[in-house]
């Protein structure tokens, strides 16, 4: 796309504080809760009640597909103008509108605001995609470039916040984990499949002034950056499993053209190779479970067969869904609706994949992979670590909390017995502890610890347990609070150690536990 022309928009729509915050406050926030599940009514009845200010025309063309007049827009985008937006492919006159003057959004142009680990504050953004489900008036094309899903939002959270020299946005479609990679410094590259993804993630390069910082490149997976190593590996990849066999439509954007989770498997064999010692690949997937095997397993295994050297992996199964349950999911978002022929047809397409591959369900979560230093000799053992974790994940700070527990776990599964009972180790204050008591009990039945960082978690723990983490507070060594507690709760010492050993290593993982210094 032309940058002079992408210039002028920018400067048109901030002169129309064309934001995520400024649409809602100029709907209401139901009416704008609606307009995003793709109910239109409430936010039309709120623009009606307003002026005609060019905030309003940009939200009724190219959030509610109104069509509008080339004077309206004229007025809207000053610097820009109908013209130039009709040159950018923002908008056409689309056949059999009463009015030739007519035109509609033939891109979506979208202010959105994220949640970056790296600020307190959602960062925004203006993004160009192709036309949402619900103004697309028909199929997507096969090229079709998404904008921002909640996966994509998820990983964007779920990213270290550092620094990096050179970080790589594996399958960027409309280029907005490059965006955010751009904010922690150094250069970016972003590689698709898709030479229209490459273009329209470029031109939101441009709208949002980090062109500079970003490098685009074409090419299938780790094959247009082999020779480079990178600190950061951010990746959305199209991981969706799709049945080979049939017609049925081909999305660029979620289908990788691979057999099952192949695609997901490549990703995380082959990418750990690119990093360099410390750096991390952060990637969503989805991966199958077969008949009488475990899909989670399966993961360790696709780890386990790719770099050579040690690595620290963190697998989290976020949900595991029936195959007819993922099947409608991505049927749907193809745009095939119940009842119709072509649901039917497609739903079938899916199931008959699943069955002829015996898959029995299908894991959706997220992989985290850090290259570990060869610094020491021996070096450091490899440590996968495999959970299934549906709680809810924080609202700030995600990214922080979940390195924090990633490398607190790393630590406490590398540690000996010796060296876990020889740790000041430092409880996390989210957590609280929850005491069930029975009428007429002086002791309570149940103990539950609980926190809601960075993962949402209930863990049950026995009186010891729940009182050696009450007392972690630094100043003592595990082994000391474990001696303590087997003579106040006069319980064999030997096997209060070895309790509160397991209980540390698992409490790590889970955000609960780090390892701190001695108090001074």
């Amino acid at each position: 796309m032309d940058t002079a022309l992408l210039l002028r928009l920018r400067a048109d729509l901030a002169a129309a504080d064309y934001r995520a915050a400024t649409v809602s406050g100029l709907l209401g926030d139901g009416a704008d809760a609606a307009r995003l599940r793709g109910v239109f009514v409430p936010a039309e009845r709120a623009l009606a009640e307003r002026d005609g200010s060019a905030l309003a025309l940009l939200v009724r063309l190219f959030l509610l597909g109104a069509a509008v007049t080339a004077a309206e827009l004229d007025a809207a985008l000053p610097a820009l103008g109908a013209a130039g937006a009709r040159e950018l492919g923002l908008v056409a006159a689309e056949p059999g509108e009463a009015s030739t003057d007519a035109l509609r959004a033939a891109l979506s142009l979208n202010p959105v605001a994220i949640a970056d680990s790296r600020s307190d504050e959602p960062v925004d953004w203006w993004l160009l995609s192709d036309l949402d489900d619900q103004l697309r008036r028909g199929p997507a094309r096969p090229d079709h470039v998404m904008g921002v899903g909640g996966a994509t939002r998820s990983l964007i959270a779920q990213a270290p916040p550092g620094d990096v020299a050179l970080s790589l946005d594996l399958g960027t479609g409309c280029g907005i984990v490059a965006l955010h990679l751009a904010l922690r410094g150094g250069r970016v590259i972003a590689t698709d499949i898709s030479e229209r993804a490459l273009e329209l993630a470029a031109a939101n390069a441009v709208l949002n002034t980090l062109d500079h910082a970003i490098e685009f490149r074409r090419g299938d997976l780790f094959a247009p950056v082999h020779a480079d190593r990178f600190d950061l590996i951010l990746s959305n990849p199209p991981f969706v499993i799709t049945p080979r066999a049939g017609d049925g439509p081909i999305y660029e954007y979620r289908d990788g053209g691979l057999v099952g989770d192949a695609l997901a498997a490549a990703v995380v064999r082959d990418g750990p190779a690119l990093l360099v010692p410390g750096g991390t690949m952060l990637c969503l997937a989805n991966w199958e479970t077969p008949w009488g095997g475990n899909g989670l397993g399966r993961v360790h295994d696709w780890i386990a067969a790719g770099v050579a050297g040690p690595l620290t992996a963190w697998v989290i199964e976020r949900d595991r869904v029936s195959p007819a349950q993922y099947a409608e999911t991505w049927v749907r978002d193809g745009g095939a609706r119940p009842g119709t022929a072509a649901f039917t047809e497609l739903l079938s397409a899916w199931l008959d994949d699943f069955s002829e591959r015996r898959v029995i369900g299908i894991g959706l979560g997220a992989i985290r992979i850090r290259r570990e230093p060869e610094t020491t000799d021996p070096a450091p053992p490899s440590v996968v670590h495999v959970e299934q974790a549906t709680g809810s994940l924080s609202a700030a700070g995600l990214g922080r909390d979940l390195e924090a527990a990633f490398a607190a776990g790393a630590t406490a599964a590398r540690m000996s017995d010796a060296e876990v009972l020889a740790t000041h180790w430092i409880v996390s204050p989210a957590v609280t502890e929850e005491r069930i008591h029975e009428p007429g009990h002086e002791s309570p039945s149940a103990l539950t610890l609980l926190t809601d960082r960075p993962i949402a978690r209930r863990v049950a723990a026995d009186p010891l347990l729940a009182a050696a983490v009450g007392a972690s507070d630094g100043d003592l060594t595990l082994g000391q609070i474990a001696d303590a507690l087997a003579t106040l709760l006069d319980v064999d010492a030997a096997a209060a150690r070895e309790a509160v050993i397991a209980g540390a290593r698992e409490l790590a993982w889970l955000g609960m536990l780090s390892p701190g210094a001695p108090r001074a």
